[in-house]
């Protein structure tokens, strides 16, 4: 049971008409969908669902399922829709946005801290990257500085598509060292922010990086023999 992932072509869609096509549980699959499962680090969407009836129902979680399917897990207690049933779908829209500036935010930072990336995530109210690099090289109020004078250029991000086999022959747009990009369809998708970056992502992104407004640092730590683990905030 496959789901439309409506956000891969407009993360800014906040409301979308949907229908179920499966249920176990709490567990809710839709034929199409606003909310992101979990992934790439990102969090997954919360929000509301509409039945026919007007009754709302709480969303609480999103994960990835089987088939390229998204489990909706409802909240406790929750009159679970049937399947078949037309329902409204409304995200957490501002848990969404900061999600979405956090996550464009750490692409910006991986162009300033230039070292393999070991880790990441992405939370409402922060976010982090851990690289494999010595932490002697790492100062938090350059990063900081430098990170913001990039967003402050107001660039556009774009997503593109490549093939698997020409991301075979481009290696160095893959930064992450532990989760290489999903292959298998035949392409990849990336996030392109001109002059700036470029690199396989299919988490959500805001249109144009001066939506981020400032970052700063939160702090600088060692996570283990090759993680430097740099931690962000909305300013």
């Amino acid at each position: 049971m496959a789901t439309e992932w409506l956000f891969r072509d407009d993360a800014y869609l906040r409301e979308a008409r949907a229908r179920v096509v499966g249920v176990e549980g709490r567990a809710m699959v839709l034929d199409r969908t606003i909310f992101y499962p979990q992934g790439g680090g990102q969090v997954g969407d919360s929000g509301v669902l509409t039945r026919e009836s007007g009754e709302p129902v709480r969303v609480g979680d999103t994960r990835k399922g089987d088939a390229d399917s998204i489990v909706h897990w409802l909240a406790e207690g929750a009159q679970v829709p049937e399947v078949g049933e037309s329902v409204g779908l409304a995200i957490d829209w501002d848990r969404r946005y900061r999600l979405m500036r956090l996550h464009t935010a750490l692409h910006v930072l991986s162009c300033v801290v230039v070292a393999p990336v070991t880790g990441g995530n992405i939370a409402p109210e922060k976010a982090r990257l851990d690289f494999d690099i010595d932490m002697s090289l790492l100062d938090a109020q350059k990063i900081e500085r430098e990170t913001n004078a990039l967003i402050a250029r107001g660039t556009p991000t774009e997503t593109v598509w490549i093939t698997d086999d020409e991301l075979d022959a481009r290696p160095e747009l893959v930064k992450t060292m532990s989760v290489q990009p999903p292959r298998g369809s035949g392409r990849v998708r990336l996030l392109r922010i001109a002059g700036i970056d470029l690199q396989p992502c299919g988490g959500t992104h805001v249109a144009n990086i001066g939506e981020i407004g400032a970052i700063r640092v939160l702090k600088i730590k060692s996570e283990g023999r090759r993680n430097r683990r740099v931690e962000i905030a909305l300013a």
